[in-house]
């Protein structure tokens, strides 16, 4: 009976733990290794706060992206985004893994979409 018990808390902690790496919630470094972001809940969304840049021009330390994004599948989000600095509205998918994600916003009803990749930072 102690073995099932210690079998099922194991199962338990280990699917915790991937639900929880499948979040975006973290410290994300986007793929092109120009910025660093922190994804983290602001009332019924995300928010994206930008904390490093490299080049700081148009994006600079404390910008951030509101995501109103919702969870379809294990991995993915989908949903809407607005950069209050730019004064856009996007709509935006998400695909989260343990270690990397993929974001895809797009304006203008889908004609211009940029994919952005970032690996999620310890």
């Amino acid at each position: 009976m102690r073995f099932k018990k210690s079998l099922l808390a194991a199962v338990l902690v280990a699917q915790s733990s991937t639900v929880a790496a499948q979040s975006p919630l973290g410290h994300w470094l986007r793929g092109d290794g120009n910025a660093r972001v922190r994804i983290a809940e602001c009332g019924e969304s995300f928010c994206a706060t930008n904390t490093w840049v490299r080049n700081p021009g148009s994006e600079r330390v404390g910008h951030v992206l509101v995501l109103k994004v919702r969870k379809l599948a294990a991995s993915f989000w989908k949903g809407s985004a607005y950069d209050p600095q730019r004064k856009l509205n996007l709509s935006m998918q998400m695909t989260v893994g343990v270690w990397s994600m993929t974001t895809n916003g797009c304006i203008l009803g889908g004609l211009l979409c940029r994919t952005v990749s970032w690996k999620r930072l310890k």
